[in-house]
């Protein structure tokens, strides 16, 4: 399912919390120094315990955690199908095609090979609702994510650049740029909306008007860097956003990385949830990823990956006792005289 993204792992913000009020009820010796206690290190069982912290509020790392943008979403679409009952309006014909017994149709998507352009654009609608049905109370807008003092262009920021939320056509231009022209991949885009959400977890903030190109942009560095083997240098986004500086580009990377505690591990299970809850975005939006009838070469490919994965892991299907014989297969063996002379 392409790289096996596993580097620096640790726990989340909250996680480090309970982990630090655990290790204040010791008190080492006064004749030993903090060196040689070593009090300052974190056990390694309380950095990887991970499951006393609840899944709620860690998606982007626990694969059965519902993801946020996904619930955020909910909201809406309840609304409109609560608009389109009271008003009486139907929902429109919709011309979906159905399978056959003659026809089968299938989409290009799949969780090892997703669609880019209909994967960026599912991506730039959870953003959308993201920053739509954020916390209305607002949390803590932090200063290397806000545009108007680290901007993008040289053009003038307008002074209520903080109180319209983009649409998603915006959302979706800008990410298909920063993808097109660094020629990076659909898995990208998924690694870009986890690292999006743990940031949004770690570092308790809500993506709003103000930061989100900037967050957006960042959560993109990082996942293209940990992702594609060759990776995007930041100098390199200086050249598609002509105004940024190499030097705003490095500090957001480290600070953005500080943010989520160096955790970039995104594990297959995370992956796949979230490749399916944007597959779910899309249907309850009537985003569908294009079908076409299944071909006979594409039906070729599809039985040789079938054939592959099933000798892959014929050995794990294999009973690990010996079964007992039936009473129809059972032989006994055969006494002949023997001949003395």
């Amino acid at each position: 399912m392409g790289n096996t993204t596993s580097c620096c792992v640790s726990s989340s913000p909250k996680l480090r919390r309970n982990a630090h009020s655990r290790l204040e009820s010791y008190r080492p010796d006064t004749d030993l120094s903090r060196e040689d206690t070593g009090c300052n290190l974190q056990h390694i069982s309380d950095r990887e315990n991970i499951d006393d912290l609840n899944m709620e509020f860690n998606p982007s790392d626990h694969p059965r955690a519902s993801t946020i943008f996904l619930s955020k979403s909910q909201t809406d679409v309840r609304e409109k199908r609560k608009s389109l009952f009271i008003n009486h309006h139907p929902p429109g014909q919709i011309s979906r095609k159905y399978s056959s017994c003659s026809t089968i149709f299938l989409d290009d998507s799949t969780v090892s090979q997703p669609n880019l352009k209909y994967t960026i654009k599912c991506v730039a609608l959870a953003i959308y609702y993201h920053i739509k049905n954020r916390d209305p109370d607002g949390r803590m807008l932090l200063d290397i994510f806000d545009e108007n003092l680290h901007p993008l262009s040289k053009s003038e920021v307008p002074p209520d650049y903080d109180k319209h939320n983009p649409e998603q056509k915006q959302i979706y231009r800008f990410v298909r740029t920063l993808f097109s022209a660094a020629q990076l991949t659909a898995e990208c885009a998924i690694v870009t909306l986890v690292y999006l959400e743990r940031l949004l977890t770690y570092a308790e903030i809500d993506i709003c008007p103000a930061n989100w190109k900037r967050i957006v942009l960042g959560a993109i560095l990082l996942a293209s860097k940990v992702w594609d083997d060759q990776a995007v240098w930041n100098v390199d986004y200086c050249q598609i956003l002509k105004d940024i500086t190499v030097e705003d580009m490095n500090e957001l990377e480290r600070q953005f990385l500080e943010l989520l505690q160096f955790n970039i591990n995104v594990p297959s299970s995370v992956y796949a949830k979230y490749y399916f809850d944007l597959r779910s975005l899309a249907e309850a939006n009537n985003l569908s990823f294009p079908l076409e009838p299944l071909s006979r070469e594409r039906a070729h490919k599809l039985e040789a990956i079938s054939r592959l994965c099933e000798d892959k892991y014929k050995d794990l299907r294999r009973p690990t006792r010996k079964r007992s014989a039936s009473a129809d297969n059972l032989t006994l063996p055969r006494w002949s005289p023997a001949i003395i002379s």
